[in-house]
C-alpha cells in the first residue's frame, strides 16, 4: 500500500467508525441527560438502538417527567409503552398537565387510555378547558301538532376514569336529541316552548345523559328555535283526503253496481219484448190454425179488427201530440 492513502484511509475510517459510534450510542443526549440530572447510562441508550427503541423519545420525556417532579416513572415504562405502540410524548404529556392541574392521573391509566386509542393529552386538556359541543338541528312535535326544530350548545368535560369503554361525542349527541324531542314533545304547545326554553335544558340535565359516556355533561343551552310545519293540520289534511278517496270508491263502486243493475234490466226488457214478438208472430198463425179448423169464423174476425180499430183509435186520443191534426183550429 503506498504510504500516501494512508491517512486517508485512516481518516475514512475515523469517520465511519464516529458515526456508527453517535448512532449507536448518543453521546450528546446521554450529555443532555446528564446535564437535566436523568440517570441514564451509554450502554443503556446503545441497548435501546440494538431494541429498536429511539432514545430520541425516551430521553427527552425522561427529562420533562424528571424536570415536572414525576420521578415514578422508569424508564422501562416508557420503553414498554412504545414498544406496544403507544404515543410517548402524549403520555407525558398528559401526566404533567395533570400533575399541574391537580387531575387524578397515574401512568397505568394514561397509558391505557392511550392504547385504547383515544387521545389522553386532549383529554387531559378537555378536563381543565370544558369543550362545546353543538348539536345538530333537532326536530320535535308539541301536542298541539305545531313543529319545533332546536339547536343546542352542550358544554362537556372529559370524564378521565370513563375513558377506557366509554362512549364517545355521537352518543352523547344522540342522547341530548333524544331529551329534546321528548321535552318538547311533553309540551302541550309550542308557546309554552318558545316562552321557556330553559324548561328543555333542564329536563334534560335530569336524565343523566352522561352516563357511561367518556365526557360530563356541564350544561345544555338551546342556542335556537325555530316553528316549522304545522303537522297536526298536515294529518288531518291527509286523513280528510283519505277518507274523500274511499268515499269516492265507495261512491264509483255504487255507481257500477247501478249501472251493472240498468244494463241487467234492460237485457231483461229486450227479452221480454222479444218474447212479445215471437208471441205476436205466432197469432197470425193460430188465427189460420182457427180457420181451418173452423174454431174462428169471419164474424168473429171482423168483430176482433173493429175492436182492435177501436184500441187504437183510444191510444191515438190518449196521446194528441202523436195525432196528425192535433194542432189545426177545431171547426177547419
Amino acid at each position: 500500500m503506498d504510504p500516501m492513502y494512508f491517512p486517508i484511509i485512516v481518516g475514512i475510517a475515523a469517520v465511519v467508525f464516529l458515526v456508527i459510534f453517535f448512532h449507536y450510542v448518543p453521546f450528546f443526549l446521554w450529555l443532555s441527560a446528564k446535564v437535566s440530572g436523568v440517570h441514564i447510562s451509554l450502554v443503556q441508550l446503545f441497548l435501546m438502538r440494538i431494541r429498536n427503541v429511539p432514545p430520541y423519545t425516551i430521553v427527552p420525556a425522561m427529562i420533562e417527567a424528571h424536570k415536572a417532579g414525576l420521578s415514578n416513572i422508569t424508564r422501562d415504562e416508557l420503553e414498554a409503552h412504545y414498544m406496544a405502540g403507544g404515543h410517548v410524548e402524549k403520555v407525558v404529556h398528559a401526566l404533567v398537565s395533570a400533575s399541574k392541574a391537580n387531575i387524578e392521573l397515574s401512568f397505568q391509566m394514561a397509558t391505557g387510555i392511550d392504547l385504547a386509542g383515544r387521545d389522553v393529552f386532549e383529554a387531559v386538556q378537555m378536563s381543565v378547558n370544558p369543550k362545546v359541543i353543538d348539536t345538530p338541528p333537532v326536530t320535535a312535535v308539541a301536542k298541539d301538532g305545531i313543529q319545533l326544530i332546536a339547536k343546542a350548545r352542550v358544554t362537556v368535560r372529559a370524564n378521565i376514569r370513563q375513558l377506557v369503554g366509554g362512549a364517545g361525542e355521537d352518543t352523547v349527541l344522540a342522547r341530548v336529541g333524544e331529551g329534546i324531542v321528548s321535552s318538547i314533545g311533553s309540551s302541550e304547545n309550542h308557546k309554552s316552548v318558545l316562552e321557556n326554553p330553559d324548561s328543555i335544558s333542564k329536563l334534560v340535565l335530569r336524565k343523566g345523559l352522561d352516563a357511561g359516556t367518556a365526557f360530563e355533561i356541564l350544561s345544555i343551552d338551546i342556542a335556537d328555535i325555530d316553528i316549522g310545519r304545522n303537522i297536526g293540520a298536515s294529518l288531518q289534511i291527509d286523513q280528510a283526503n283519505a277518507d274523500k278517496n274511499i268515499a269516492q270508491a265507495k261512491a264509483e263502486e255504487r255507481r257500477a253496481m247501478a249501472v251493472a243493475l240498468e244494463q241487467e234490466m234492460k237485457a231483461k226488457a229486450e227479452e221480454a219484448r222479444a218474447n212479445v214478438i215471437q208471441a205476436e208472430a205466432e197469432v197470425p198463425k193460430a188465427m189460420a190454425e182457427a180457420f181451418r179448423n173452423g174454431n174462428l169464423g169471419i164474424m168473429d174476425y171482423y168483430r176482433m179488427k173493429n175492436i182492435q180499430a177501436d184500441t187504437d183509435m183510444r191510444s191515438s186520443i190518449a196521446k194528441p201530440d202523436s195525432h196528425p191534426a192535433s194542432n189545426e183550429p177545431i171547426g177547419k
